[in-house]
């Protein structure tokens, strides 16, 4: 612990040394304090996750199974009072906080018929009590917004529950959002599900082994846990002189007596994911420091090399400016007609339907049309917010993608990241409304939220590992309390008033979204533009100083030039002793995770 602890203080003042504001974003890290260990399932969908949560917390039927989890959900579980009933609360794209009710409707929440961004569930189980569970949608597979979403919820673990099951070796996917989780979190347990249906397991369990060792060395010493949540099912219906022999057969026991041990050390296990984050760093600046000792040589050809580099991307400049800007206009533009085009397509949806319901409702029918538009206009606005997550990504990678060739966007792209973030962050609010303000428009009683508060925090929309990051805020939509009293005054039992209130406030809500949508765009624009020129300018600079470094080597005699190339070549061993340290302590750190008692 004692070496943890001042291996991450060494390195932090160190990266502070070199580059003040990593330091201060580590820093920052670092600050953060758990309060109870957070533990985050991943895996492919249909692994049994869900299943295996319900096992976990001795709970069948809480988690849902054997549902398409929306693209945007997760379920966070946490500890309830002893003795207390379970309960839920969505939260949805708004930011709005809704009490799930009765716990027989948490599948439609979950399953995105509701469209909840995210569920807390509170149950007094006796894990909840030492650790909480957060459960993912599946990764990989055909839906990158699920890896999204997922690698979102890696941020908030102290460690990873990584699900596979015995059917087959693990796939390309899953081995790829491994490799990205493992810059964001050092350790990682395995759980092997499905055991009692797949007698091979033993076999599929050195396969994935054998895969981990090619494609994520780091984890191939990781502990697997192979549990079968329906034997300990099975278990809890049956009496409990007969429940013995299935919970020994399902060894979820082991599991969670190695989630409580993993609790116990959630102070360590933040340290070593501060670490881990730390370690990233110092392989950048590694590079730099390997480049200045290039540079030192005065290598003419490397300084030709450079000159040229330098050459063509400030022609580049001079020469594709305004191409750049037409092409982010025209992308951003292109991008407004098609997402629009779809909110027409799903307004006018909404009032095909609803205006059938009007006219084969009866009284009370006609009584339960707000609530009904409500959802409706709920659903509309989810759909808006996936669609622009969806349209921001492609519109950034289809302008970066013009403007800088591979090579030069993976040096670019923590800085084009980090600018995209502040600018967008940054955005002064619209008409001068507060964050989170919700608009009342009049004729129809619409209630509007959008904004950087529009959803907790703001989802941050990525492309799988080391991509475009672009924060997006969602939109909330639904009748404000002046849409159900001026129903009640307009329509009463009259269907002609209800089409006519039905089609204000469908007309005013697509006016709201639309406008929205040419505002976030607008912001794109402008945030991108601010990327990209602060991009070149940063790569210009970075050039520049390589070759004034080659010069200032060039310009001096044989003593100098070996003085000089001393320096650089300790800078680049100080910071590789630095990295050689991280990782055996790294590597050290990794035994917080604890084995199964058997390994069978």
């Amino acid at each position: 612990m004692k070496e943890l602890e001042g291996t991450v203080a060494d390195t932090l003042a160190y990266v502070r040394r070199r580059d003040p504001d990593a330091g201060a974003e580590l820093a920052e890290l670092r600050r953060r304090r758990v309060t109870r260990p957070s533990i985050v399932l991943v895996g492919e969908t249909k692994r049994g996750k869900s299943s295996l949560i319900n096992a976990l917390l001795g709970v069948p039927g809480l988690s849902p199974v054997d549902a398409a989890v929306a693209t945007n959900t997760y379920l966070h579980f946490t500890p309830g009072p002893p003795g207390s009933p379970a309960a839920a609360r969505a939260v949805l794209p708004g930011g709005e906080s809704v009490d799930v009710g009765d716990l027989s409707d948490l599948p439609r929440w979950a399953t995105g018929e509701q469209r909840a961004r995210r569920i807390e569930v509170t149950h007094p189980a006796p894990l909840l009590q030492y650790v909480s569970l957060l459960d993912t949608p599946g990764v990989g597979g055909l839906d990158p917004a699920h890896t999204a979403v997922a690698l979102d919820a890696v941020d908030r673990a102290t460690a990873l529950l990584f699900v596979a099951d015995a059917s087959a070796p693990l796939s390309k996917p899953e081995l790829t959002f491994l490799v990205a989780a493992s810059e964001r979190v050092n350790n990682v347990v395995f759980a092997l599900t499905k055991v009692d249906a797949y007698p091979g397991w033993r076999r599929i369990r050195d396969d994935n082994l054998a895969l981990l060792q090619a494609h994520a060395p780091r984890f191939a010493a990781a502990p697997w846990f192979p549990v079968s949540a329906r034997l300990a099912e099975l278990a809890l219906a049956v009496p409990a002189k007969e429940q013995a022999p299935l919970v020994d057969a399902s060894q979820i026991a082991g599991l969670q007596h190695a989630l409580v041990d993993l609790a116990g050390r959630g102070h360590q296990l933040q340290l070593a994911n501060v670490l881990r984050a730390a370690r990233g760093e110092l392989a950048r600046l590694e590079s730099a420091a390997a480049a200045r000792v290039e540079a030192a040589e005065a290598d003419p050809a490397q300084l030709v090399r450079v000159r040229a580099e330098r050459a063509a991307l400030a022609a580049r400049k001079r020469t594709e400016s305004r191409h750049w800007t037409l092409l982010l206009s025209s992308e951003t533009q292109r991008a407004r007609v098609e997402v629009v085009g779809k909110l027409r397509t799903r307004v006018a949806a909404v009032q095909q339907e609803m205006s059938a319901r009007i006219d084969g409702a009866g009284r009370d029918g006609l009584n339960a049309l707000p609530q009904q538009l409500d959802a409706e206009l709920q659903a509309v606005a989810v759909g808006l917010s996936q669609d622009l997550e969806i349209t921001f990504r492609q519109v950034g990678e289809n302008v970066l993608a013009e403007v800088f060739d591979a090579g030069e966007l993976g040096q670019l792209l923590g800085g084009l990241n980090a600018t995209l973030r502040h600018t967008l962050e940054s955005a002064p609010m619209r008409d001068g409304s507060a964050d989170n303000a919700l608009i009342a428009l009049s004729a129809g009683g619409i209630a509007f939220m959008a904004g950087r508060g529009a959803i907790l925090g703001a989802s941050v929309l990525g492309v799988a590992a080391g991509g475009l990051l672009v924060p997006v805020a969602g939109i909330g939509l639904g009748l404000a309390a002046g849409g159900y009293v001026l129903y009640r005054r307009r329509v009463q039992s009259d269907r002609q008033q209800a089409r006519i209130w039905l089609r204000d406030v469908l007309g005013e809500a697509r006016a709201a979204l639309s406008d929205e949508v040419a505002y976030r765009l607008t912001d794109l624009h402008h945030a991108l533009s601010v990327a990209v020129d602060d991009a070149v300018e940063r790569r210009l600079r970075e050039l520049d100083a390589h070759i004034a470094e080659v010069d200032a080597a060039a310009a001096e005699d044989a003593a100098g030039r070996a003085r000089r190339r001393a320096k650089a070549q300790q800078d680049r061993d100080e910071v590789r002793q630095k990295l050689k340290k991280a990782d055996e302590v790294l590597s050290r750190a990794a035994a917080l995770s604890p084995a199964p008692k058997e390994q069978s």
